[in-house]
């Protein structure tokens, strides 16, 4: 949580308690995806800033923990990296009769980082796969100088481990040394401060480290994951990320929602280091 929005919130509860203001303000439970947490805080705080009269709480936990927390009826929007699976929306159905909405809100380069000293200039979606089941371990193999590779990520309630083992390690397993991390955050650290480490996340993390471009297949041209290459399906890691919800939202949040796809709401994407949805 940044100290902006920990402020924000401290003080609202300061007045509500003093009686200062309405004590009947709505509250909107946003909870789930770490990669999105920023962004939503930082939705959150904009938002609230212009409506008085709502309170918006975000908090972080993995899409699988947003999803699960959609389930039980303890949240009102789900942030995801992944899209919801079958069992999942069955399960939502099940349990609360209500239908799972999806809504992307923003787009997502899923980088692959390297330490800035790296001297490997690109990686084809192939070797990246056969790095984290660790077939390959050694950096002098993918055209780096020589150096034990360490692999750094995300732990299982993660979105972002669910995309990464869907399509690039196409459901198999990651070795016994693989390394997962509570966050992106973790991961870029890690990475920043290990010359052998690679590691995983959204673009909007990628900060003092290197991202390389990700070709398909052997043959063909690295693709860096930039915004045009994301739009243009180009860049072959490229995701959407979503807001899940129990049936379509009203009042309230659904302002808010409609707040975070207007053109204001899409500009705070991009200085979250994200892509909007029209590329604007």
């Amino acid at each position: 949580m940044t100290k902006k929005f920990l402020a924000l919130t401290l003080t609202l509860g300061v007045l509500q308690a003093t009686g200062c203001v309405n004590t009947d303000r709505e509250t909107i439970t946003i909870k789930g995806s770490d990669t999105m947490v920023q962004l939503g805080q930082r939705w959150a705080e904009l938002y609230m800033q212009q409506h008085p009269d709502v309170t918006i709480q975000v908090t972080a936990g993995g899409s699988g923990n947003g999803i699960a927390a959609l389930i039980d009826g303890t949240t009102a929007i789900c942030q995801a990296s992944r899209a919801m699976k079958d069992a999942e929306k069955e399960s939502l159905k099940s349990k609360r009769s209500l239908d799972a909405v999806e809504t992307p809100v923003a787009l997502d380069a899923l980088a692959i980082y390297l330490h800035k000293d790296n001297t490997v200039a690109s990686l084809t979606l192939e070797q990246v796969g056969k790095i984290f089941l660790g077939d390959i371990t050694d950096w002098k193999d993918v055209g780096g100088k020589p150096g034990n590779i360490v692999l750094y990520g995300r732990e299982n309630s993660s979105g972002t481990y669910v995309y990464f083992k869907e399509h690039v390690l196409l459901d198999k397993d990651f070795p016994s040394k693989y390394q997962a991390l509570p966050g992106t955050g973790a991961v870029v650290d890690a990475v920043a401060k290990d010359v052998g480490g690679i590691g995983y996340g959204g673009i909007g993390f990628a900060k003092d480290i290197k991202t390389v471009p990700i070709a398909k297949d052997p043959k063909g041209m690295p693709i860096e994951p930039s915004m045009v290459n994301v739009l243009n399906g180009m860049y072959p890691i490229s995701r959407q990320l979503y807001w899940y919800t129990a049936g379509p939202l009203e009042g309230s949040a659904k302002a808010l929602q409609d707040w975070v796809l207007s053109p204001e709401g899409q500009k705070v994407v991009s200085e979250n280091g994200f892509y909007p949805l029209k590329g604007e």
